[in-house]
């Protein structure tokens, strides 16, 4: 009797099988065919998952916080889960202008300064930090579950998990509702989770047909450069801090965290990922009440591999204007970008927003946005993994501090 293949080993053969279809269809010329017969299957997996998100969200924060039962424990837990995005975001940073100034030593970007004059890209205006945290309380609750706004969801989530337990044994009908409707909402999740391996087949297969290309183009080496960044704080914070604070070795903390890595590498988006992210985590020994409350504030917040993407992009756009960074400016790029991170938070596009906000900070014309912008997913790819990994790993740390209590 043969055995079933795992979902982990169902998706990672559906990658492979997306990139070998993916660059046969480009050899053949067939990006089009790809675009309008296999896509479509991606974007239904893609729109069942954003379907569920709100409920997810909704219930299982509320689930979590009400589970603690005890708002002095969400705020333990808020305040490490932030203190940890905003540490490794620092790092992120400092990983990312390293790789930039070692390639741009190495003479391994590219000269684009020729075609400076020619890039275009209007940056959206970013209202200010007071203006973002306004936006995150909602004026009305229905507006924010239409428009999937993560951030106000999130705020809605704590307002009643809170008001739950401030109300005690009045509550009780509340709070067996949220469980009964949760557990109704987990077989809901599971049956979608199950399709993942056809949604990563055909996002795969068609990026690599319409945008294989461009990786051999004069902009691999950024992409290159990148890369070796999103690797590298992988494996050194994420995969250490996992080992360090939550006793997970990375072999076993990169194999269990794996199908909610190569999901997001193929569908660029944190919050379209949550729930593969939770099995994930509670696989990882995450306590699923943690789990729960820390999964969608990362998703939102937790952008360390965006602020090593803009630190590359910084460093190579600065390189094609002629400018060398000082030690000074660096700084401000670090400082920036992690602010930025959560100043930015929940907005789409945000890694532009934020290339933009830290190219405005040095001088840099915020239009030569416009010579890397073409690759973008490709670097977004990369960029939703790293982000996704860091809110996994987040989850199993935290559970081990409120623990070791």
């Amino acid at each position: 009797m043969s055995k079933k293949l795992s979902l982990p080993q169902q998706i990672i053969i559906a990658l492979i099988a997306g990139i070998v279809v993916g660059l046969i269809c480009a050899a053949a010329g067939l990006g089009d065919f790809t675009a309008q017969w296999l896509k479509p299957f991606g974007d239904i997996f893609v729109n069942l998952l954003k379907f569920i998100i709100v409920p997810v969200v909704l219930l299982s924060m509320i689930q979590g916080i009400v589970s603690m039962n005890d708002m002095k424990k969400v705020g333990a837990v808020g305040w490490k889960t932030v203190a940890f995005f905003l540490c490794t975001t620092a790092i992120a940073c400092i990983i990312g202008l390293i790789f930039a100034n070692i390639f741009r030593g190495a003479g391994l970007f590219p000269d684009l300064s020729a075609e400076l004059g020619s890039a275009e890209y209007e940056a959206r205006e970013y209202a200010g930090l007071m203006s973002t945290i306004v936006a995150f309380f909602p004026t009305n609750m229905w507006d924010a579950f239409l428009n999937a706004n993560m951030l106000q969801v999130i705020v809605i989530s704590l307002l009643f998990g809170g008001s739950i337990i401030a109300a005690g044994e009045k509550a009780k009908l509340v709070k067996d509702f949220v469980d009964s409707a949760y557990s109704v909402i987990e077989k809901l999740m599971g049956f979608v989770i199950s399709l993942s391996p056809i949604g990563v087949f055909t996002y795969m297969a068609w990026v690599v047909a319409t945008q294989g290309a461009n990786i051999i183009g004069s902009l691999a080496l950024v992409i290159l450069c990148a890369y070796c960044g999103y690797v590298v704080h992988a494996v050194l914070v994420y995969s250490m801090a996992a080992k360090s604070f939550a006793g997970i070795s990375p072999i076993e903390f990169f194999k269990k965290a794996s199908p909610a890595m190569v999901f997001a590498f193929t569908s660029t988006s944190s919050a379209a990922t949550l729930p593969i992210s939770e099995e994930c985590a509670r696989d990882l020994g995450a306590d699923k009440d943690i789990a729960s409350f820390v999964l969608p504030l990362g998703a939102t917040i937790n952008m360390d591999g965006t602020a090593i993407y803009q630190c590359v992009a910084t460093v190579f756009l600065a390189t094609c204007s002629g400018m060398n960074l000082t030690i000074g400016q660096m700084v401000v790029i670090v400082v920036t970008a992690t602010l930025a991170s959560i100043g930015t938070a929940g907005a789409p596009g945000a890694g532009m927003i934020m290339l933009a906000m830290v190219l405005e900070a040095l001088g840099i014309p915020v239009a030569y946005i416009g010579l890397i912008v073409a690759v973008d997913r490709l670097f977004d790819m990369g960029r939703t993994c790293l982000n996704v990994t860091g809110d996994i790993a987040c989850s199993a740390c935290v559970t081990k501090w409120q623990s070791a209590k």
